[in-house]
């Protein structure tokens, strides 16, 4: 049996002045997607799109997708202090994390 992870992650732009968070089960394909130009029918990347967020610079793994999805909401909650504290418990540098997953 697999077992599936689950990925809530923060987003940024080159500048590093924007943060998205979102939730996936495969965060490679997912980065991926983000980084491609969307299409007509993909309206949930038109806000990373129109910024420029698709650098990885925070992630967290869940076991079960309701805790993920809990985890996103919280995060998405909080103000952009909070969000730079949680980032740099992990990322103290906010380095782009995206090449962990390719």
């Amino acid at each position: 049996m697999r077992i599936h992870l689950y990925y809530v992650y923060i987003l940024t732009n080159i500048g590093k002045t924007v943060l998205y968070t979102g939730v996936t089960n495969n965060l490679s394909i997912r980065l991926k997607q983000h980084a491609a130009p969307p299409g007509n029918s993909e309206k949930g990347r038109a806000f990373t799109h129109r910024y420029g967020c698709k650098y990885l610079i925070y992630y967290e793994t869940f076991k079960y997708i309701n805790n993920a999805i809990a985890r996103e909401k919280e995060i998405k909650g909080w103000r952009r202090n909070r969000k730079l504290e949680l980032i740099r418990t992990i990322n103290p540098e906010y380095r782009f994390l995206n090449y962990e997953f390719e």
